[in-house]
């Protein structure tokens, strides 16, 4: 149960990091691919039951 709460956080942290948006578009790739790690390792985490 919190690791999917985490995960659906983190890829809403995600979207909302891309240089898309009108907000984040001076922030380049930086946060978005930080936040893309992130979310990666607790994927992973999940798949290997550890969270």
């Amino acid at each position: 149960m919190l690791s999917t709460i985490l995960i659906l956080l983190l890829i809403l942290l995600l979207i909302g990091s891309l240089p898309n948006w009108g907000y984040s578009a001076d922030w380049g790739y930086g946060p978005g691919g930080a936040v893309g790690a992130v979310l990666a390792v607790v994927i992973v985490l999940a798949l290997l039951g550890r969270i």
